[in-house]
């Protein structure tokens, strides 16, 4: 294997450029090789002076090499395998009940591995920072999917098991996303098991006040039940130093945070504040118009021709946009509802966008009191609602704009590594894959 015009190794003297350039600690480069396969590296370790039995520790009697192949990082556009001329030591100890071993180097290769711990960390970086696929970094590393996944998942796992990685979160999110769309069956009768994860995001401030939101865990279920079970395995020091938590507006995740978190601050996400404005807009709108013409919308209908500048924000809106909303409101006087139901939508919107939070709150207030003695029937039932979660509605101003954003930024996430990877049949592993993405393994 070994090129006689190459350096690397005459007479005993290791080539250090060589040597360099591979970036093995404690390995030499002896030969190098490339083929239709790729590259194939065959390196060795400088001769100990002295070797003991890892168990009685009688000094050991050299007993020839043994050549182990080894997975690693690709280089220089090829697949990379490692060839390491392994020692082999016998103990002279009778009673010992080690008869020979090999020389062993965690930080190369662990024990009875086929990846290098440089290929398995090159392929987690992959992962989290280019959202590679499992199929496609095996690939590149000349091996197959299986092979690749049994030597990240470990160091995966030991991550996730680490409880250090909760401590510090003063400020938590929650949210569900879908994470299948097939069979519900329980995973040992061929099903995925529910469709629903419930994802925990811590969104603590850093003292610059920025959030850097990184997934803490993903739970099977769209539940209270799921939520508090979490937060009780967390531990009594981790609960009490959450003082804000952010939710949209389902009542299990709100008696779940005031079971476990009776201490912190349950704050409406904005964004869904606003979303049951929009959407009550758009009731009042289908119904005047099935009253009108008794039929859904239609091209030519004024109604449905507004029904996406019914969703803009006002100061979003230019001349001409605000002329065709008015010029359909004023097409028909039974359109006043969806007029006076729009003006409605767009106050409850501006609570989020006054110079400062005492201004939101001062509006905001004024919501709740006035929506639900609105004699359209939708803008009423909105109050209602909104009156329901008054607390965590107005939380939003208190807490110096607490919300839900970096959750729904970690769902962005988790939605392009799941149609990258085309799709997850297991469910521990797609916890692990997002827990790495979402920044909550600390690897």
């Amino acid at each position: 294997m070994t090129d006689p015009t190459c350096f690397c190794h005459v007479a005993g003297v290791y080539c250090q450029r060589c040597d360099l350039l591979v970036g093995l600690p404690g390995l030499h480069v002896i030969g190098v090789q490339r083929d239709e396969v790729g590259l194939r590296v065959e390196v060795e370790s400088a001769a100990p002076p002295v070797m003991g039995c890892p168990v009685c520790g009688v000094v050991a009697h050299a007993h020839g090499r043994q050549q182990v192949e080894l997975i690693d990082a690709p280089c220089f556009t090829a697949p990379v395998r490692l060839w390491w001329r392994k020692r082999r030591w016998v103990c002279p100890e009778p009673s010992c009940p080690v008869t020979s071993f090999m020389e062993q180097d965690p930080a190369i290769a662990p024990r009875r591995g086929l990846l290098t711990v440089r290929a398995t960390r090159w392929a987690i970086g992959q992962m989290r920072r280019e959202n590679a696929s499992v199929q496609g970094l095996a690939r590149q590393l000349g091996c197959g999917w299986k092979t690749l996944w049994r030597a990240i998942r470990p160091v995966l796992e030991a991550a996730a098991d680490d409880e250090d990685r909760f401590a510090g979160v003063g400020s938590l999110g929650v949210d569900e996303h879908i994470w299948h769309h097939v069979s519900t069956k329980p995973v040992g009768l061929g099903g995925r098991g529910p469709k629903e994860f419930t994802g925990m995001v811590d969104l603590t401030r850093d003292k610059d006040g920025h959030i850097t939101a990184r997934l803490l865990d993903l739970v099977p279920g769209r539940s209270g039940e799921a939520y508090k079970t979490w937060l009780r395995d967390r531990g009594d020091m981790f609960r009490k130093g959450v003082t804000v938590a952010t939710l949209d507006p389902f009542h299990g995740y709100k008696n779940a945070i005031d079971d476990q978190l009776a201490d912190a601050i349950a704050v409406l996400d904005a964004f869904h504040v606003v979303k049951l404005g929009t959407a009550a807009v758009d009731q009042v709108r289908r119904r005047v118009q099935q009253d009108i013409h008794g039929h859904r919308g239609r091209r030519d209908d004024p109604l449905y021709r507004i029904r996406n500048l019914l969703r803009a924000g006002r100061e979003h809106l230019t001349d001409r946009q605000k002329t065709r909303l008015e010029g359909a409101f004023a097409a028909d006087e039974r359109h006043v509802e969806v007029e006076v139901a729009w003006h409605c939508a767009q106050q409850l919107r501006s609570v989020y966008h006054q110079p400062c939070h005492a201004d939101g709150r001062r509006i905001a207030e004024k919501v709740l009191a006035a929506f639900p003695a609105c004699p359209i029937p939708e803008i009423a039932r909105l109050g209602r609602t909104l009156n329901q979660w008054r607390e965590a509605f107005l939380g939003y101003f208190t807490t110096a704009g607490a919300n839900n954003g970096g959750t729904e930024a970690i769902n962005g996430l988790i939605e392009l590594a799941r149609r990258v990877a085309r799709g997850f049949r297991n469910p521990d592993n797609y916890r692990l894959r997002m827990l790495l993405i979402g920044g909550g393994l600390r690897i």
